[in-house]
């Protein structure tokens, strides 16, 4: 059996479509269409059911994938480990939201590639949940840090972290409001306050307040920036009260130049994954950082 079939067979069943193996392979949709009927001429039975949206795996589809896969990645791992030498540096993508991945993932992996490190280079893209799955999914990344977790056998995740959000505001603000006032009062104690957000759709404070207070925001965004890093300068300007992620204010809460309105017993978390292609921790450059990143969140939490 055709070694480049069973390859094409494989990558299509992770994908769940012939249009997007065909660009995690580098092959013409007709390329692949042709591969998978010619496997299936060999082996006499019907390996997908072709479908409006993607292809399903038949049973017979099912166990190739299952006795077929995990060869396949092992002789991308040799392959990969005959590449992976002193005169060969390979190339890791990594993609993810832009706060996270500056202030934690860059500076885990920036150490990995010193002059101990394993010896690859590094390039980083910044996106949403969405996005940096779908760059993933085409094979425009290796990794990808997401909030979401992927579904399909296509994208493998592996939970990091979890992220706790703190409400926070200008000290003079936590004046004018009083003390302990959203404990006793819950978010009508907050109603009349300014509102620093990453979006119009406020999807940090709404979670907030759905979560703590079991209700919705009544105030609009009054600054919106698309960076958690610029919610933080604008609150501790006096804008008004934001949502951030402890790691991301910790600092600015020790100095005092903004604090916490509300301390709640169980606070709003939200969890990272680290998101790889299927059969792509085969691959050392890979693996290794997968493993690193994992070690690195160990001290996030």
């Amino acid at each position: 059996m055709d070694l480049a079939l069973l390859r094409t067979f494989v990558t299509v069943h992770r994908a769940g479509s012939f249009t997007r193996a065909a660009a995690l392979l580098g092959l013409s949709q007709p390329a692949v269409t042709s591969q998978i009927r010619a496997l299936e001429r060999q082996l006499g039975r019907p390996l997908f059911l072709r479908q409006a949206r993607g292809v399903t795996p038949t049973t017979i589809g099912d166990e190739l994938a299952h006795k077929a896969a995990p060869h396949l990645d092992a002789l991308v791992e040799i392959a990969g480990t005959g590449l992976d030498d002193e005169s060969s540096l390979r190339t890791l993508h990594l993609a993810g939201p832009p706060e996270f991945t500056a202030e934690r993932a860059l500076p885990a992996l920036v150490a990995l590639t010193g002059d101990a490190g394993p010896g690859f280079a590094l390039r980083a893209s910044f996106g949403n949940a969405e996005e940096v799955l779908e760059g993933l999914a085409a094979g425009h990344h290796d990794l990808a840090l997401s909030t979401a977790r992927p579904r399909g056998p296509l994208l493998t995740a592996t939970p990091l972290c979890d992220e706790e959000h703190v409400l926070v505001a200008a000290p003079h603000w936590a004046e004018r409001i009083g003390p302990g006032s959203p404990r006793r009062m819950g978010a009508s104690a907050l109603e009349n306050l300014p509102v620093v957000e990453v979006h119009e759709s406020l999807p940090f404070v709404s979670r907030y307040w759905a979560s703590v207070f079991d209700a919705r925001p009544a105030a609009a965004g009054t600054v919106v920036v698309p960076d958690l890093r610029a919610v933080l300068t604008c609150a501790v300007t006096g804008a008004g009260i934001a949502v951030l992620p402890r790691y991301l204010c910790a600092a600015a809460l020790e100095r005092g130049e903004i604090v916490a309105l509300y301390e709640p017993a169980v606070p709003p978390l939200r969890t990272y994954f680290l998101v790889a292609r299927a059969g792509t921790l085969a691959m050392p450059h890979i693996a290794r950082a997968h493993t690193w990143l994992q070690r690195a969140a160990a001290d996030w939490c």
